[in-house]
């Protein structure tokens, strides 16, 4: 049911939005990319190998060679799919990644579980720094109002404090001290096996905190380049829909986005925040709403196809079976 009732929002805010907007000369805009929709698509394939090698890099037990990176593309492809689709904050799919590395690629799930956390930390942190440019350029804006600036101010010191708190509850175990704690009582002991995983993957992110202190900031720095390559992303496609927008802009443009789909991710896919997002935005910076909602358009597009492609590898990989393959 709150399914139901996320999309229902999320409909409701892109009918909203659409009532709002010349949706005439959106498309007609949409319809001037052409070709230029293929060079979107290399764009964000570039971010996402981005992404899957800051993955890689998590994985401390597998090599990093393009062997070990082609196979985290094909796993995560499959998460993305679940992680667009289901509204559980981009995480609805790192369950069946964790699954996929152990019965295709002999990753113990433990292993595959204490990646993915890390591999999200990462990107959060790198979100937030990415952001802080976004707000830094939003402030100094003269296109954009003084409530444009209090409203990301206070979005990005919830989105702070929140990526602070998963940080530390890693760095500090507080999850094993939780479940110590637990241990110790007789409500604890029918979870014991639970709380020693729990356990173990946070000395498994502990290790990798104290020991890797390179492939962390490797890692970070990555996921930087893959939030400043959305951008790119977006001013490629204001440059192909005909209204081409400063780096300056286009930064805003993706930051305002990112920061409201981070805030409201209950509705799967972001149906209707995005687009609403996006014509707010350009709205202030080119006068133009129906430019946002083509820009958003153009996005949905390209989701679509990645999603189809993820479906396909996620197709494959329900027909194969269990290998063999250990991480050396």
């Amino acid at each position: 049911m709150l399914k139901i009732a996320y999309l229902a929002l999320g409909l409701g805010l892109l009918a909203a939005v659409l009532v709002n907007v010349d949706v005439s000369e959106a498309v007609g805009m949409t319809a001037r990319v052409g070709w230029g929709f293929a060079f979107v698509v290399l764009i964000y394939f570039a971010e996402f190998i981005a992404d899957c090698l800051t993955w890689q890099i998590a994985l401390v037990g597998v090599p990093l060679n393009p062997t070990w990176l082609y196979r985290a593309w094909k796993v995560r492809m499959v998460g993305e799919v679940f992680n667009t689709v289901i509204p559980a904050a981009g995480v609805g799919g790192e369950p069946l990644k964790a699954e996929l590395l152990k019965r295709h690629y002999g990753v113990d799930y433990r292993d595959g579980a204490a990646s993915i956390i890390l591999a999200k930390t990462v990107n959060m942190i790198a979100l937030v720094l990415f952001l802080a440019g976004g707000l830094v350029l939003t402030v100094a804006s003269p296109a954009l109002p003084d409530s444009f600036d209090v409203l990301a101010g206070a979005a990005m010191a919830a989105l702070v404090a929140g990526t602070g708190v998963f940080y530390a509850a890693q760095r500090f175990e507080l999850s094993s001290r939780l479940g110590a704690w637990l241990g110790a009582r007789p409500i604890g002991r029918p979870l014991s096996s639970a709380l020693a995983h729990i356990a173990d993957t946070d000395a498994k992110l502990i290790r990798f905190y104290v020991g890797h202190r390179l492939r962390f900031a490797a890692a970070v720095g990555l996921g930087l380049v893959n939030w400043l390559l959305g951008v790119f992303e977006v001013y490629v496609t204001m440059h192909f829909l005909g209204h081409p927008v400063s780096l300056a802009d286009a930064w805003i443009i993706e930051a305002g986005a990112q920061l409201v789909r981070v805030g409201v991710f209950f509705v799967p896919a972001g149906i209707g925040v995005q687009e609403g997002a996006f014509a707010l935005i350009c709205a202030a910076l080119t006068g133009s709403p129906a430019l946002g909602v083509a820009a958003a358009l153009v996005r949905r597009v390209r989701e679509v196809v990645w999603l189809i492609w993820g479906a396909a590898i996620g197709g494959a990989f329900a027909f194969k079976r269990k290998s063999t393959i250990r991480p050396d």
